[in-house]
């Protein structure tokens, strides 16, 4: 089993996650961003990671700090990960009636976020929409992992929730293990 907990905790945030990457989609999800709570639940549903995520953040500013946090915490426990037999690569196109999200990842030990995601609105609920990029960023640059993304559509819910959606599936299939592949680099390392 690859499980892992991440602790946090800060003058704007305490977290504590745990992550099974062999899971089956289990979650428990509370960040007090309810839009949030959703489409983290929807990466582990459709990545099949078990995720139990308990977050106490200052929303009485801004959920901000709360989505931020959660990438770092959520990247690091992936960084924690072995890479010896994993796939490294995955990919993911997903569409939510008139939306559709592309990712792509390279578990590669380089982080870089290249998207396009600009949003219509300031907010789903209480969740903040410019944060989704920065929540991707976050996530990179902890689990040390290459990120790409598109999406396209006019309902912002379905943008969002399809790009979450798309981002748990091509985890799903970068974690994989294969035998057959050792450390997938001309390296040696990742």
């Amino acid at each position: 089993m690859r499980a892992f907990k991440v602790k946090r905790d800060t003058n704007e945030t305490k977290i504590k996650l745990e992550l099974n990457i062999d899971g089956t989609g289990k979650y428990s999800i509370t960040t007090g961003v309810p839009f949030f709570d959703h489409v983290l639940s929807s990466f582990a549903k459709h990545g099949s990671f078990d995720l139990k995520l308990d977050v106490l953040g200052d929303l009485e500013i801004d959920d901000h700090h709360t989505v931020e946090d959660v990438g770092i915490v959520l990247g690091k426990a992936f960084e924690n990960m072995e890479k010896k037999n994993i796939k490294r690569f995955g990919w993911a196109i997903i569409p939510m009636d008139e939306a559709k999200a592309t990712v792509s990842i390279d578990i590669g030990g380089r982080p870089f976020v290249v998207g396009n995601y600009v949003p219509n609105t300031e907010r789903i609920g209480s969740f903040s929409t410019e944060n989704v990029v920065h929540f991707f960023e976050s996530f990179s640059n902890n689990a040390k992992i290459n990120l790409h993304f598109e999406v396209t559509g006019e309902n912002e819910h379905h943008k969002v929730e399809a790009l979450f959606k798309a981002f748990g599936v091509a985890m799903d299939m970068a974690t994989q293990l294969d035998e057959r592949k050792g450390i997938v680099s001309t390296k040696g390392v990742i």
